[in-house]
Parts: C-alpha cells; structure tokens; sequence
C-alpha cells in the first residue's frame, strides 16, 4: 500500500533534514517521531501534522501544517534551540525541490512560525517550529 499525502510528506520531511549539514552539526542523527526512552539531547521530533482538503476541479490537494519541536539541555538551551529551529527552518522554507514525497508533487512550503519556551520541569528548552506544505497528486 503506498503512503498518503502525510506520511509520504513526514518521510520526505526527515529525508532533508538528516541530510542536511548545519542542522545534524547541532543534533547528529537525532530525528525522531517518538523519542526513546534513553535519548541523548539535543534532538527533534516531529510534533504536529494536521492536513486539510485543497482539492481543484482536476487534482486531488492537500494543505499540511506540519510541525517540529527541538529539545535542548545544554547549559545554553535556549540558544541551542533557537539554533536548531533556524536550521530547520533555512533547510526547508521554500525549497521544495530539496523536499521529494513519492508519489506527490510539492508544490510550497512555507515557514509559518515559531516558539521557544522551557520545559515544565525546568531542565531545558523546548522550540516548536511550524510549517505548511501544498501537496498534489498527480493525474
């Protein structure tokens, strides 16, 4: 069975992003959907995905907010975590030709927002950076 519109993004999502130089400097190989138990820190993980209908008379469509968020414990968590969202963020705005979903066509992502808080326990900084994608299935 092949991958919906979400998923096919996720993994064409994950793809550029553990690809890309300046963000693994900062967390490695550590892009998760759900972190382990034991994870090491910093790390990312996809946070929200959420498409809606975006159909035309002649092609199937989909909008997708889409969102990570990045953990940090360094002794300067909140500037390791504004630098992770900054990374992402120069990897995947606008580049939709770096983006590949198999078996759709990305025609836009575009970066929405983001926020840097810290954590309800007090030990470190969370970002969560937000995205939309316009994805089609071709004909």
């Amino acid at each position: 069975m092949a991958d919906g519109f979400a998923l096919s993004l996720q993994k064409a999502l994950r793809a550029t992003l553990v690809a890309d130089a300046d963000l693994t400097t900062i967390v490695g190989q550590r892009f998760y959907d759900e972190p382990p138990q034991d994870v090491v820190f910093p790390y990312v993980r996809f946070n929200d995905i959420q498409p809606s209908a975006f159909d035309t008379d002649t092609l199937e469509g989909v909008l997708i907010d889409v969102s990570f968020e990045a953990q940090s414990r360094s002794p300067s968590g909140r500037v390791e975590a504004v630098q992770i969202v900054e990374a992402i963020k120069a990897a995947l705005h606008r580049q939709e030709q770096s983006v590949a979903p198999t078996g759709f066509v990305l025609v836009e992502l575009i970066f929405q927002t983001f926020s840097v808080t810290r954590n309800p326990d007090g030990r470190g900084y969370a970002a969560v950076i937000s995205f939309q994608a316009m994805l089609e299935k071709p004909a």
